[in-house]
């Protein structure tokens, strides 16, 4: 009975050695590999690797992370027209020797700067709740909430957006720290006003 279980037994054995076999081939040479002339790696040579980092990188992407600038493009400004920029920048020259004098008189408040401002000739920008522009291109807000330590700080200031064309804006700041005046495109979702992190 032993020599008949035996002979049985042997066809599995030769099957379960092919199996080994087959298996054990892969990572050896590949059809492709000898087409190209690469060299046959040794079989358990290579072994699999941790997945690292996507090897994509958008095109002026500031970290390197997949949809940077898709997911930043709220943060991108338009771009201007030679013409209008030049516009922006005669408006700035104007705006701000104001806001010097008002930093350094330590008068910041949103109140005071847009009395400085409309002496110059600007009228405030109206908008509709829906957004909708109703005329005027001045726009004087007190300074955005920011967090700090345990919760949000509004600081003491103001800032300031005027749209000289539709593409063109002048936008600034004065706080006790210091002030500032450049002309910019509009954002999309902010208009004039450079919009906060953390979208």
């Amino acid at each position: 009975m032993s020599t008949s279980r035996s002979a049985r037994s042997a066809p599995l054995a030769v099957l379960a050695l092919a199996l080994v076999a087959v298996l054990s081939a892969c990572g050896d040479l590949h059809a492709e590999a000898s087409r190209t002339g690469a060299a046959p790696s040794a079989s358990g040579a290579s072994s699999p690797s941790a997945p690292g980092a996507s090897p994509y990188v958008e095109p002026g992407a500031g970290d390197g992370a997949p949809h940077y600038n898709e997911n930043n493009a709220y943060r991108r400004e338009g771009d201007m027209a030679p013409a209008h920029e030049e516009d922006a920048r005669r408006e700035a020259d104007r705006i701000r020797p104001v806001l010097e004098r008002l930093w350094e008189d330590r008068e910041w408040d949103p109140a005071t700067v847009r009395a400085a401002l409309l002496r110059l000739g600007y009228e405030e920008e109206r908008v509709t709740k829906g957004g909708k522009r109703l005329g005027g291109t001045l726009t004087v807000t007190g300074m955005l909430a920011r967090w700090e330590g345990d919760g949000y700080v509004t600081p003491e200031g103001t800032r300031v957006a005027l749209r000289v064309h539709d593409d063109a804006c002048v936008s600034a700041f004065v706080q006790k720290s210091n002030f500032e005046v450049r002309t910019n495109g509009p954002y999309p979702e902010t208009g004039c006003f450079e919009p906060p992190y953390g979208h």
